[in-house]
């Protein structure tokens, strides 16, 4: 059974209360509990089931600038008294930093929590077990399936406090439910693999096993017998799950501790072009049910909608309080990162997108992270499907991709097909460009 708020709230309460007792001019202190229980299945048989809780408590104390943290999962009164006693000694001494702070508190969060990102559905064991075995049963159902990468069901709930000597603290509960399947497929020597994946804060709304069975066993053969294609520089179509890496990317290179270090391509680009007039990125964080949703960061301030990118432009920066303070920006929520990103639909559909050029290449698979935000290079190994006159043709292996994102990202075009299925969600995308490197 998960903790509940009370219980948290009691812990949360005597470290605040404690540290300024021994000290410190302020402090923060997260208390959270999360109970994931996971099953994992390979050739429709189980192996294995485990059950982690995890319940612990991270304390940060500042003396003036001066600032420390420390963590335990030891939650006894006695453990806790020196679990303040040592920060409030380490903050002591730690060097000063102008920009060590809590965020103002005018920037806390305070209002309805009605995102709907707790569902209390417990599965059992078996239950677990048979909705995965499902799955791969519907996999093997194609003959051209002859084995699997092992797939899983998982079941996660957490409870949290985040509480500051400035008087905020506020918490709610999560759940997230995640079912995947990996398999194998084969043919005349040749063999792939590939999966499908579905995690979401609603049991109900997973895909159903049949789904991902299917799914997953028609992308492995859909990869079947591929070719090697020669050198060139073309149209790429990034698949949906694929197109999000590079919005991740983007992500990382306009996050305010990047921006504050000058490691990243975009540290000047602020209300400039970067990307062409048709393209808009937002990240939204009341989405209900989504994934990425929270009504607050990591230090209480409130999340409010951003638009990082408008008609091309790049508006905003994703900011949080300690990097904000070096860029002279305000924290707007983001010491956790991005919620709901995503880029708007564009103006073609998939068809469309697809019978833009005679000759494109469609990417289903990456390897390798091959992103520098510093340069904005971009490489990496690929496979895919090639697409002549808007059909798709033959599937193709061992390429590169490589590009450089100052002229990528003014060379997208997005299909109108967006889905929110992760966190950070993309249509379907076509760069103009890449160079592909073949036999």
């Amino acid at each position: 059974m998960i903790k509940e708020d009370r219980f948290l709230e009691k812990i949360a309460d005597f470290c605040i209360s404690k540290s300024k007792d021994l000290g410190s001019t302020s402090s923060n202190v997260l208390v959270m509990n999360t109970i994931s229980e996971n099953v994992n299945i390979r050739n429709k048989k189980l192996d294995g089931s485990e059950r982690s809780e995890n319940l612990g408590v991270t304390l940060t104390t500042y003396i003036g600038k001066k600032k420390a943290s420390i963590s335990s999962t030891n939650l006894s009164e006695n453990n806790l008294i020196e679990l303040v006693t040592r920060c409030i000694d380490s903050t002591k001494v730690t060097p000063e930093d102008e920009y060590n702070s809590l965020p103002d508190q005018e920037l806390h969060f305070k209002g309805e929590k009605n995102l709907e990102l707790y569902d209390n559905t417990h599965l059992s064991n078996d239950e677990k077990i048979n909705f995965i075995k499902e799955a791969e049963e519907v996999a093997f159902s194609h003959d051209k399936i002859v084995n699997t990468n092992g797939s899983g069901f998982s079941e996660t709930k957490s409870n949290f406090i985040l509480a500051n000597s400035n008087g905020f603290s506020d918490g709610y509960k999560t759940s997230q439910f995640t079912a995947y399947c990996e398999v194998v497929s084969k043919s005349n020597g040749s063999m792939e693999r590939d999966y499908e994946y579905s995690s979401k804060r609603h049991y109900k709304d997973l895909l159903t096993p049949k789904q991902i069975g299917e799914s997953a066993a028609k992308l492995a053969i859909s990869k079947l017998n591929p070719k090697k294609i020669e050198s060139n520089k073309m149209g790429i179509v990034f698949d949906k799950r694929i197109a999000q890496n590079l919005l991740s990317t983007f992500a990382s290179a306009i996050s305010s501790n990047t921006i504050s270090k000058g490691t990243t391509f975009l540290k000047d680009c602020l209300n400039k072009k970067v990307f062409n007039d048709q393209i808009n990125i937002i990240d939204k964080a009341n989405i209900k049910k989504a994934n990425g949703s929270r009504y607050f960061d990591s230090e209480g301030v409130r999340i409010e909608d951003l638009q990082l990118v408008k008609n091309g432009i790049l508006s905003d920066y994703l900011v949080e309080t300690y990097s904000g303070k070096k860029i002279n920006r305000k924290s707007n929520g983001r010491s956790s990162g991005t919620t709901n990103l995503y880029f708007e639909n564009g103006d073609q559909s998939f068809d469309q997108l697809i019978n833009l050029d005679k000759k494109l290449l469609y990417i289903k698979e990456t390897i390798g992270r091959g992103a520098n935000i510093i340069t904005g290079d971009y490489s990496v190994g690929a496979s895919g499907i090639m697409i002549e006159n808007g059909k798709f043709t033959f599937p193709v292996s061992e390429i590169t991709i490589a590009g450089n994102f100052n002229e990528m990202f003014k060379n997208i075009i997005l299909a109108d097909d967006l889905e929110f299925k992760y966190s950070t969600n993309s249509p379907t995308m076509l760069v103009n460009g890449i160079t592909v490197g073949g036999k």
